[in-house]
């Protein structure tokens, strides 16, 4: 593996030393490729596993009624490993060796960090479907981008505000901060202080906040001190894998059953109960706990078509937390290369919201939407996960899922509530 590092990284460096003129014009070709940027191995593939099939499948759907300009469009496929250096490596390969014209992904905001100048650079449409960092949207604003970077998941500037509300409601003035220490974990930390204070709250840790690296095993110095000082419920950011290990440190040191945990949204996996394992008398230990959830609401128009493709696709299997979103950002890049009639980034990046955000004829499936398109209309696509209106930092709103974990170990969603009118939930 070592070897292979180090080999790419020689062919990377040769391959960046042609000029950008050589990538733009050898981008534009017959047919249109796209690459996805996802986390098959790792730390969270969980998620990116089935991101990927939602991604394949949108790629056949669109091939069976006609793919892109007449012709089937390609999906090249790389693994991030869920690591930011590794993402890095494999967007160039896509840039460089593949020359596609956008890319979806990618899932953890770390990654995406690590890819997104590679693909400003070579004029590749970067669509992630779970990165939710507040620093895009702040980059974005800068102009680092140049309108190549879009995400069809809110942002936590949404999430943060979110949790506080929460927090509120439910009585807890107190709260601790345990997370995840990159970029995905101190993005929604400095979007929830700020939004904790402003009602009233107080962080106790707020001086020496709890946060470990990515790749930790051992919590215990993070664990207690997020548990001192007698807080009203504790926010734990996260992923699954390691975020399950946290959860059972948690409980091995006696702390599940006395105070609440607010979960953000990384920790919302079908799977998370396994993972944190039973107790010494063989039941699961997560039920026994006082958790309040929140995710991203992946309930767009066309939920209901994506969800009944999928389970038809995938043997009944349901769709995970951010594969609406990925269904929508694959989608709204075969709709915008169908709008611009050019596989070339520079013009499919200004053809995004062209087809996705109003004026236009309102659509949710995305083979009358190129049906449509080539007929010469516009339209107005509406996805699975939202209503894909772009803002002008390539930015969506939506709406939030309230979870719990209920007592057979299964994710239980409560409420619902918009960041437009966070005093509705109840």
């Amino acid at each position: 593996m070592r070897f292979f590092h180090i080999r790419f990284s020689l062919l990377v460096l040769l391959l960046l030393s042609t000029s950008c003129e050589f990538r733009a014009n050898s981008s534009v070709s017959n047919s249109l490729k796209i690459g996805t940027l996802l986390p098959l191995t790792g730390e969270i593939s969980a998620y990116g596993i089935p991101m990927q099939k939602t991604a394949n499948l949108l790629i056949k759907t669109v091939n069976a009624c006609g793919g892109v300009m007449g012709k089937p469009v390609t999906l090249i496929s790389v693994d991030d490993q869920s690591k930011p250096q590794v993402g890095a490596e494999a967007m160039s390969k896509l840039a460089y060796l593949d020359k596609v014209s956008g890319v979806v992904g990618g899932a953890g905001s770390a990654t995406s960090a690590a890819a997104v100048n590679i693909a400003v650079r070579n004029q590749i449409v970067m669509i992630s479907p779970s990165s939710t960092s507040p620093s895009f949207t702040e980059r974005a604003k800068k102009g680092d981008f140049k309108g190549f970077w879009f995400r069809t998941a809110p942002p936590d500037t949404f999430q943060g505000p979110v949790i506080a509300q929460i927090a509120q409601t439910k009585g807890y003035k107190k709260v601790s901060i345990l997370a995840v220490n990159n970029d995905y974990g101190r993005g929604l930390v400095n979007a929830f202080i700020p939004a904790f204070e402003a009602l009233g709250g107080q962080i106790v840790n707020k001086n020496n906040l709890a946060f470990y690296p990515s790749n930790a095993i051992t919590f215990n110095t993070e664990v207690l001190n997020s548990f001192q000082g007698n807080p009203d419920a504790v926010l734990l950011i996260d992923y699954s894998q390691t975020g399950s290990l946290v959860l059972r440190s948690i409980y091995e040191r006696g702390l599940l059953a006395k105070t609440p945990l607010i979960l953000s949204d990384g920790l919302k996996d079908a799977n998370l109960s396994q993972l944190v394992g039973k107790s010494h008398d063989g039941k699961l230990i997560l039920p026994t706990a006082n958790i309040t959830g929140t995710a991203p609401s992946a309930k767009g128009p066309a939920f209901s078509k994506f969800r009944e493709i999928y389970k038809k696709a995938y043997n009944g299997q349901e769709p995970s937390i951010y594969d609406p979103n990925t269904w929508d950002a694959t989608a709204a890049l075969i709709l915008a290369a169908e709008s611009a009639k050019s596989t070339a980034g520079e013009t499919i990046k200004e053809h995004i919201r062209t087809v996705t955000n109003p004026p236009g004829e309102k659509v949710s499936d995305v083979c009358q939407a190129l049906d449509l398109i080539r007929q010469g209309k516009k339209i107005n696509y509406e996805g699975a996960g939202s209503n894909v209106d772009f803002d002008s930092q390539g930015d969506v709103t939506g709406n939030y899922d309230i979870w719990t974990v209920a007592g057979d170990g299964s994710i239980k969603v409560v409420e619902q509530i918009t960041p437009e009118n966070l005093q509705a939930f109840k």
